[in-house]
C-alpha cells in the first residue's frame, strides 16, 4: 500500500515531463524513501530542497535536455533564442538611447544641460549615486548579452538581473495608485518585458544546454548594426520617433530579413526555432508598440504621429503572424517526419 510520503514524491514528480517520469519515476521515488522507517513515512513531507531540485530538474527536461523528445528539444531552443534576441534588443535600445541622448545633451541650449545635471547632483550625494545607477544600469544590457556568446552564463544573468532593475522603479512610483489605466499599463509591459527576458534566460540556458550561437554573423556586428539600425530609425524620423519607434524598427527589419530568406533558401532555414522565437519577441515588442500608441492617443498627440505609430504597429503584427505561420508549419513538418 502507498504511504502518504510516497504520494507526495509522486505528486510532485509529476512536475516533470512524461517522458522522463517514465524512466526515471521508481528509480527517484526509492531513492527519496530510503533510509526512511515505513511508520514514519504517514507523518512527514519531502523536503523543501528535494523539491526545489525536483522543479529546477523540470525546468532542464522541458528545455531540450539531453534524450528529450523533438518537441522538448524545440522547445528549449526556441526560449533560448528568445533570450539572447531580447537581451540583444534591450542591449540596442539602451545603447542607442543613451547615445543619442548625449548627442542632443551636448549640442542644447545650456538650460538643458544644467537639468539633466542637475539630476546626478542636485540632490546631495546619495540621490544622485542613486540616478546615476538608474541612468547606467540599463547598459548593463550589453555586459549580458556578450557574457552570454562566450558562454559566461552566470555572469550574463548576474548583469540581466542588473539590467532590468530600473524598470521596477515606476512601478513603485504607481504603486500609490490615482493613475489612470494607460499610465499604469505601459511600465508594467516594459518591466514584464525585462524580467521575462530574465526568466527566459534563466530557464533556458540550465546545465544542460548548449552554447548560445547567433544564427548569422558575429556577436559584435550584430549588436553595432541593430544600433546603427535603431539610430537611424530615429535619426530619419524624428518627428514620429516615440519610446517604442526603434525598437519595432528593428524586429521589423529583422523579420523581413529571415522572411525574405526563407523564401528563397525553404530548405536551409527550415529550423521552427527561430521563427517562434522572433514571434515572441515581436509580440513583446507589439504589445509596447500599442501601449504607447494608446498613450499618443490619450494626450492628443499629433497626427503624424500617430499614423505612423499605427501603421508600424500593423507591421508588427503583420510579421509576427506570419512568423508564427511558418514556424508552426516547420515544427510539424519536422514531428511528423521525426
Amino acid at each position: 500500500m502507498m504511504t502518504v510520503l510516497e504520494q507526495r514524491y509522486r505528486t510532485a514528480l509529476r512536475l516533470l515531463p512524461s517522458y522522463y517520469r517514465a524512466e526515471r519515476e521508481e528509480e527517484m521515488v526509492d531513492a527519496y524513501l530510503h533510509g526512511i522507517d515505513e511508520r514514519d513515512r504517514d507523518e512527514m513531507r519531502p523536503a523543501l530542497g528535494e523539491v526545489a531540485s525536483i522543479a529546477a530538474l523540470a525546468i532542464r527536461t522541458r528545455m531540450g535536455a539531453a534524450g528529450a523528445p523533438a518537441r522538448y528539444a524545440t522547445l528549449g531552443a526556441t526560449v533560448r533564442l528568445f533570450a539572447l534576441l531580447s537581451v540583444l534588443l534591450h542591449a540596442a535600445s539602451a545603447l542607442t538611447q543613451r547615445a543619442l541622448f548625449l548627442t542632443w545633451v551636448k549640442d542644447a541650449p545650456a538650460p538643458y544641460r544644467e537639468s539633466f545635471l542637475g539630476d546626478f547632483t542636485g540632490h546631495g550625494g546619495l540621490p544622485g549615486l542613486y540616478e546615476a545607477a538608474f541612468w547606467l544600469l540599463p547598459l548593463a544590457w550589453a555586459v549580458a548579452y556578450l557574457a552570454l556568446l562566450r558562454d559566461h552564463r552566470r555572469t550574463a544573468f548576474v548583469f540581466a538581473v542588473l539590467a532590468a532593475l530600473p524598470a521596477l522603479l515606476p512601478l513603485t512610483q504607481l504603486a500609490g495608485g490615482g493613475q489612470d489605466t494607460a499610465a499604469v499599463a505601459l511600465p508594467l509591459a516594459t518591466a514584464v518585458s525585462s524580467w521575462l527576458t530574465v526568466l527566459t534566460l534563466c530557464c533556458g540556458f540550465h546545465s544542460d544546454a548548449p552554447p548560445a550561437r547567433l544564427p548569422l554573423a558575429s556577436p559584435g556586428l550584430v549588436l553595432m548594426g541593430t544600433c546603427v539600425l535603431m539610430g537611424a530609425s530615429t535619426v530619419v524620423w524624428p518627428g514620429v520617433a516615440d519610446t517604442a519607434w526603434s525598437e519595432s524598427s528593428a524586429f521589423i527589419a529583422a523579420a523581413a530579413v529571415w522572411l525574405v530568406a526563407r523564401y528563397r533558401s525553404p530548405k536551409q532555414v527550415a529550423d521552427p526555432a527561430l521563427p517562434l522565437a522572433l514571434a515572441t519577441l515581436g509580440l513583446a515588442v507589439l504589445v509596447e508598440r500599442t501601449l504607447t500608441l494608446a498613450s499618443l492617443v490619450q494626450a492628443h498627440a499629433p497626427g503624424p504621429l500617430i499614423a505612423a505609430s499605427t501603421v508600424q504597429a500593423g507591421a508588427v503584427t503583420v510579421l509576427a503572424a506570419a512568423l508564427t505561420t511558418t514556424g508552426t508549419r516547420s515544427m510539424t513538418a519536422r514531428f511528423r517526419t521525426g
